[in-house]
């Protein structure tokens, strides 16, 4: 078996198996409520009636039944048969939802499918080179993609990495500032907003009134402190908005 189908073939069982670890996961992400909050807004402020959308690594749904009561034709994909066999039970007799098992890396369909395609947490799985380009391929001229992805500079979230590896997979690699900047090979337009810098500090209070009252106010020094070029390296998210796709990597 070659190395890209034993590393699929690692991802499918550890995301098969994703939800008995989630809620542990889950609690530590829920202090990254301003990177998400943006990329919803950049997802459902992008599809409109009719619309042609792909998630990218739905999981058990992520947004894909938001962007359908928009009135947008929503495709979610995943390498988990499990999680999208739950996404399938969801959507069972609602209009404008499929959900396929599928390899990002391999996208199963046509050049100028989509309107938009968005993914939370996706491509730091992935070989960015072919997922990149299987997304400019398939993003029509005038569409955007979307992402939400952590970083991988900061040494204090690495160690927290290394010392929870039961909640990730031994091939996820947060991006990295030239991986952000490889985008543009592929992408005319790359657009990055960076956020939660000293917000971690209420990661462990985050289910309390008190985590969340403290959680604003670093989001609002966060705010302060990533203006600063040089600090947005030790981000925890970062928030991708692309367009202008550059088909066969044409940027160079």
């Amino acid at each position: 078996m070659a190395a890209s189908d034993q590393r699929y073939e690692r991802e499918r069982e550890f995301h098969n198996q994703a939800s008995e670890r989630w809620d542990a996961v889950e609690k530590f992400y829920e202090t990254a409520s301003g990177a998400r909050k943006r990329y919803k807004e950049l997802v459902l402020g992008r599809a409109t009636e009719g619309s042609n959308v792909l998630e990218y690594g739905c999981g058990e749904g992520g947004y894909a039944f938001d962007l359908a009561k928009k009135g947008s034709s929503v495709t979610g994909i995943d390498i988990s048969d499990v999680r999208i066999e739950h996404a399938r039970a969801r959507a069972a007799g609602l209009a404008g939802l499929n959900f396929k098992v599928m390899n990002a890396e391999r996208l199963e369909f046509p050049d100028d499918t989509f309107d938009l395609i968005c993914g939370a947490a996706i491509l730091h799985h992935l070989d960015l080179n072919p997922a990149l380009a299987e997304v400019a391929r398939t993003l029509r001229g005038s569409g955007e993609a979307v992402f939400l992805e952590p970083l991988g500079h900061n040494p204090l979230i690495n160690l927290y990495r290394r010392l929870t590896p039961a909640y990730r997979t031994p091939d996820e690699h947060p991006l990295l500032l030239r991986e952000v900047r490889l985008m543009s090979r592929y992408f005319g337009s790359v657009q990055a907003q960076y956020f939660h810098l000293t917000v971690l500090l209420a990661s462990s209070l985050s289910r309390s009134l008190g985590g969340r009252t403290m959680a604003r106010a670093l989001e609002r020094v966060d705010d302060l402190l990533l203006r600063v070029p040089f600090l947005r390296r030790y981000a925890w998210m970062v928030v991708l908005k692309l367009g202008d796709p550059r088909k066969n990597g044409a940027g160079g």
